[in-house]
């Protein structure tokens, strides 16, 4: 998957629209216990994310893949 577009929701949802046209949310929420997304319990810090197309980063460092994205989003169809 690719990623074309992402939205940052409230309670750490992202609205994520892939380049094939799929529709999902994705709960960041789970990975905050992490030391590495610890920084995104700040909404600000939270907000500054960076689509990188095969992957997801915040300016901290903290990111993700598209592959995790899609294996644990949930599709709105």
């Amino acid at each position: 998957m690719r990623i074309k577009q992402i939205q940052v929701k409230s309670n750490y949802i992202l609205h994520i629209i892939s380049e094939e046209g799929k529709i999902g949310l994705f709960d960041v929420s789970p990975y905050l216990v992490f030391e590495a997304f610890s920084h995104l319990k700040d909404n600000n810090a939270f907000k500054k994310i960076i689509n990188g197309g095969y992957f997801i980063e915040w300016e901290c460092g903290a990111d993700l893949s598209a592959d995790t994205i899609e294996a644990n989003w949930k599709v709105q169809k």
